[in-house]
């Protein structure tokens, strides 16, 4: 065997290994995005059961990127992976989402309430100096202790769930380049995405064991995939370590981080194009998971089945997430089949179990499984998209096209949806179709916006270039949770009155809020990514930046 042979012969140019390395970080993703939107589909027992108001629901959910934004813990995060490298950085990133999962989830717990700890969140962090100036406290007077608490732990978890997403795609992009790293970058995405359906479909199922509500027992459910994910990234760090032992490369860390570099990155025209695309998308997204549940709560009529019925069973959930499971193989798989017998039949199989998947969502009378089919249609295109990144180009039109569907999915649920309060059925078939259009949408993102980076910024400093686009990513996603639970309490006055005065239950409350208002406010940031994407278009073209072209040259 020739010397030029010897340096083929790698973990890296082995297709099945480069895929299962793949598929490793994209189940440590896939657990952390359970964690992620754990109380998302449990809003309205969080609310009764815990004293929270949407306010103090989505203080609490936006605190999961305050020390990123304002404690700059993404630059510092993205300057340790350059000068560290990936492996270190998965481990680092597995460790503090744990350990901050660890804290939200006592903070829910019944052992919390009536706690020293519970009465010192009661009558501390009500002010803090320069933050409330500024607006921008994760704490407010009056805030549940719990929720205080919790917003603590799920700072922690931000550090590390963002630090674990740099990490992520730099892992890719070193596995990856010159090969399918668009397809991989979609195909990471997707898969981890299924997270938000498994949360959506077992989160309640555990606060609801045995008939008796404990919201701490979803959490607790987070807490341990954490402890998998964390094992995950172990994993990879030894393929990852051998990988670098067969080409004789140094790690990253050998290749110093200079501040010079940033400026490389912030004066590219490009690099901030794509980043603000990025704030607006994600900020349109996945704040709207965290409320989207109680959107559907508030929005359709669900009516109560019997305790003793089969739907009411928690076999029927297992089931459920079974075929879910099938849905997205069977979608997934059909990318990659070169026999077109075999590839309809994948299809089929998927079209059917999607079917099944919806129906039972619906006889189930439930909003969280309903919503839980938003990541399914995702998972079987977004192959497709990512193949199609790599061989014809393209990118920046996705996004203009991604855009426009997040408008049109957005304003939907704001004017169409409700009109179909009163018909049990239309109403779920419009959720259904809505919500599996807004997952195509956000497919469009991990396809075409992050192999994009590549091209924009130096190899040796696309760690630090992928955390300043988290970074400023992270202020929205900071943001928008927050604005919207005080635009639901401040649109919906009477409610609260009401709520206030012990006119009507907690729990009917938690299901009576009009989501007009922040459903607009989210279409609004569809149109300014709409226009963002013309604007990248036309400075692609203008300055060769090489977006429209195929990251695989023939």
């Amino acid at each position: 065997m020739t010397t030029s042979e010897k340096v083929t012969q790698t973990l890296r140019d082995s297709a099945g290994v480069r895929w299962m390395v793949l598929l490793f970080l994209a189940f440590a993703m896939f657990c952390s995005y359970i964690f992620m939107d754990i109380l998302s589909p449990i809003k309205d027992l969080m609310l009764s059961t815990r004293g929270w108001d949407s306010t103090a629901f989505g203080t609490m959910q936006g605190s999961e990127t305050f020390l990123n934004v304002f404690v700059f813990f993404l630059i510092f995060a993205g300057i340790i992976l350059d000068k560290m490298g990936v492996r270190f950085t998965a481990i680092l990133s597995g460790a503090v989402m744990l350990i901050g999962a660890c804290i939200n989830w006592y903070a829910v717990t019944e052992a919390f309430m009536g706690s020293s700890l519970e009465q010192w969140f009661n009558n501390h962090l009500n002010y803090i100096p320069g933050f409330d100036e500024l607006g921008i406290s994760p704490f407010y007077e009056g805030m549940p202790a719990s929720a205080k608490f919790a917003a603590v732990g799920f700072m922690i978890f931000g550090c590390g769930v963002e630090m674990a997403g740099i990490t992520v795609s730099r892992g890719i992009v070193k596995w990856f380049k010159g090969r399918e790293m668009a397809l991989a970058m979609g195909s990471e995405m997707a898969l981890a995405r299924l997270g938000v359906a498994t949360c959506m479909i077992f989160s309640p199922m555990f606060a609801k064991w045995g008939g008796v509500i404990d919201v701490s027992r979803s959490v607790a459910f987070g807490v341990v995939l954490l402890m998998i994910a964390l094992m995950m990234f172990i994993v990879y760090f030894f393929m990852d370590k051998k990988l670098d032992a067969q080409t004789g490369e140094a790690e990253e860390k050998d290749d110093p981080f200079k501040i010079s570099d940033l400026g490389a990155i912030l004066s590219s025209s490009g690099f901030w194009l794509v980043a603000l695309l990025c704030v607006l998308y994600y900020s349109a997204i996945f704040p709207f998971q965290k409320y989207a549940v109680n959107m559907l709560q508030c929005n359709l009529t669900f009516s109560e089945v019997p305790a003793d019925s089969f739907w009411a069973t928690n076999t029927v959930t297992v089931i459920q997430y079974v075929i879910m499971l099938v849905v997205a193989a069977a979608s997934f798989a059909s990318n990659f089949c070169k026999q077109k017998s075999v590839k309809n039949g994948l299809l089929a199989l998927a079209v059917v179990a999607l079917v099944v998947f919806c129906y039972m969502g619906y006889m189930r009378q439930s909003a969280e499984t309903v919503f839980a089919v938003f990541p399914l249609l995702a998972v079987g295109i977004t192959p497709i998209l990512g193949n199609y990144v790599d061989h014809k180009g393209k990118a920046a039109s996705m996004l203009v096209v991604g855009s426009l569907l997040l408008i049109f999915c957005h304003l939907t649920f704001a004017f169409v949806l409700p009109l179909f309060k009163t018909s049990a059925v239309g109403g779920v078939i419009v959720a259904y179709l809505t919500i599996l259009v807004l997952g195509a949408s956000f497919s469009l993102v991990p396809a075409s916006l992050w192999p994009s980076v590549p091209k924009l910024v130096d190899a040796k400093i696309i760690g630090s270039a992928y955390a300043l686009i988290f970074w400023i990513q992270n202020i929205g996603l900071w943001l928008f949770p927050m604005l919207i639970g005080k635009v639901l309490d401040k649109t919906n006055p009477q409610l609260v009155a009401d709520l206030q005065a012990g006119l009507i239950t907690p729990e009917q409350a938690a299901i009576s809020y009009d989501y007009i208002a922040p459903l607009v406010m989210l279409a609004s940031l569809g149109v300014a990514a709409l226009i963002l994407g013309f604007v990248l278009k036309a400075v692609d073209k203008k300055k060769g930046l090489g977006l429209e072209e195929p990251n695989i040259k023939e």
